[in-house]
């Protein structure tokens, strides 16, 4: 975002939104989502286990299986009511504030739609990502 050197272009959503909308299957679809995760200066353990070391974080290394993501996405597709899914990933040295990932989902109702980007986003962090966050020194 703010310092885009040797990072790959964010996609335009607007423009992902207007070819999903072009395709075929979107006479089915009733509801879009967009994921947009981000660098965040609160480590990773103090937001999901509520442990502070103390320590911010100043940057991330980003790296992705593609083949495992290209096979979430498959599996994303089969759910009941989803006719659209879309990703992109960031990669390599990344700084805070800088886009992660975009994921956008569009299916037929905003129960499906919103377990397809659940589904998704958990399956993609889980098992297709590698995040290194770089950190701060902790303060004593």
């Amino acid at each position: 975002m703010c310092n885009q050197k040797n990072k790959k272009t964010a996609p335009s959503i607007d423009a992902w939104l207007k070819e999903a909308k072009c395709d075929p299957q979107a006479l089915q679809e009733g509801m879009y989502l967009v994921h947009n995760g981000t660098v965040r200066q609160t480590p990773k353990a103090k937001v999901r286990q509520g442990v502070d070391d103390g320590s911010q974080v100043t940057g991330m290394e980003f790296f992705y299986d593609a083949a495992k993501v290209e096979a979430a996405i498959e599996a994303t597709k089969k759910m009941d009511g989803i006719f659209h899914v879309r990703v992109w990933l960031n990669e390599g040295q990344l700084d805070l504030g800088d886009d992660i990932m975009f994921v956008l989902i569009g299916g037929d109702i905003r129960p499906r739609v919103i377990d397809a980007l659940q589904f998704l986003v958990e399956t993609i962090k889980t098992t297709c990502v590698t995040e290194i966050e770089q950190k701060s020194e902790t303060k004593e």
